[in-house]
């Protein structure tokens, strides 16, 4: 009976899944350790990975924490795409999107995240760089995108993108995301982000549409 032993380059869904694999591991370290107490060569090893895959890959600690963050944030941005903006009513849009990004952002693991970095970003300047980078700074940029791509005779008013972008974010996270990072809120459930979601970006076209529209 002959063993057949397979060589070269994992097959591209292998990549993805050893890649998963160790980020799902990272995130589960970081939650327990921290950043700064948690080394390089402790993921490898859980992640039975060599250490030279995570600096090929990620180019160190705080580049593998922003890749975790990044494939987080993807998921917020995939309804922001070029199709989504011109195919369908910007309501849906912002609304699916406003949805996707409070469920993500509300998790209890993602909380403790945001605290993990929040104690340490001074001690670790790159982590703080990475984080806001792959997280904040991307969702913006999507979503600055999404509003870029309305047609002029669409429903908003000659707005800057970027500031249309950072309003709804800013209105998303709000006063109940902050009494959430302080344990003074439940971990609220899928109809409960809904009606989050639904109430924000109401209140948000309201104030961005044409004037004629409002009325």
């Amino acid at each position: 009976m002959s063993t057949t032993i397979k060589c070269g380059r994992p097959r591209k869904g292998e990549e993805l899944l050893g890649r998963d694999r160790l980020l799902d591991t990272a995130v589960t370290l970081f939650l327990e350790h921290g950043f700064g107490n948690l080394s390089l060569e402790t993921i490898a090893r859980e992640a039975r990975v060599s250490l030279r895959t995570i600096y090929r890959q990620f180019g160190g600690k705080a580049g593998l924490f922003g890749a975790a963050v990044r494939r987080c944030t993807d998921q917020f941005v995939a309804c922001l795409s070029e199709e989504q903006a011109l195919e369908r009513p910007p309501e849906e849009v912002l609304v699916d999107f406003a949805k996707q990004f409070l469920y993500g952002l509300t998790r209890p693991h993602v909380m403790r995240i945001r605290a993990m970095l929040i104690g340490e970003a001074l001690r670790f300047p790159d982590l703080a760089a990475q984080y806001y980078e792959q997280g904040p700074q991307h969702t913006l940029n999507q979503l600055a995108q999404f509003f870029a791509r309305q047609p002029q005779t669409g429903p908003f008013a000659p707005i800057d993108p970027g500031f249309l972008a950072g309003q709804l974010l800013s209105a998303l996270r709000g006063e109940r995301f902050q009494k959430l990072q302080l344990g003074l809120e439940t971990t609220p459930d899928e109809a409960e982000i809904d009606a989050w979601a639904r109430q924000v970006v109401r209140l948000f076209l309201t104030g961005c549409l044409k004037p004629e529209i409002t009325r």
